[in-house]
């Protein structure tokens, strides 16, 4: 998850745009809460990979608050791929885009118990 965060916080920051599409409409300033999620998850990367205590659950509540983000993704790539072009790649992105939101849950689990073999708190 650390190099995840690492990269995925490193696109954001660079290429915002990439990410501006799934920020749920609803909120305002896209562009702002692009940046602010790439700065934490370089924030929670390097928490994890100093073993500080606070980043597990913030590790957790990050991947919590990017979940309408991925529900938004799932969302359009579905209006997508039942648009007039129906294209194969269009269904093979929803159903990407589908499954990644339960893949949510063992990404979870998996930042809550890193550091546990450790000792970390």
């Amino acid at each position: 998850m650390t190099a995840a965060f690492l990269i995925s916080g490193t696109v954001h920051l660079i290429r915002p745009a990439v990410f501006e599409p799934v920020v749920p409409r609803w909120l305002p300033r896209r562009r702002e809460i692009v940046y602010v999620s790439g700065v934490a998850e370089l924030i929670c990367a390097g928490g994890l990979l100093a073993g500080a205590p606070w980043a597990r659950k913030a590790s957790a509540a990050l991947l919590l608050g990017v979940w309408p983000g991925n529900l938004q993704m799932a969302l359009d790539a579905t209006a997508q791929a039942r648009g007039d072009d129906r294209r194969p790649r269009d269904l093979a992105f929803a159903t990407v885009a589908w499954a990644r939101m339960p893949l949510q849950i063992p990404m979870i689990r998996a930042v809550l118990s890193s550091g546990h073999t450790r000792g970390a708190a």
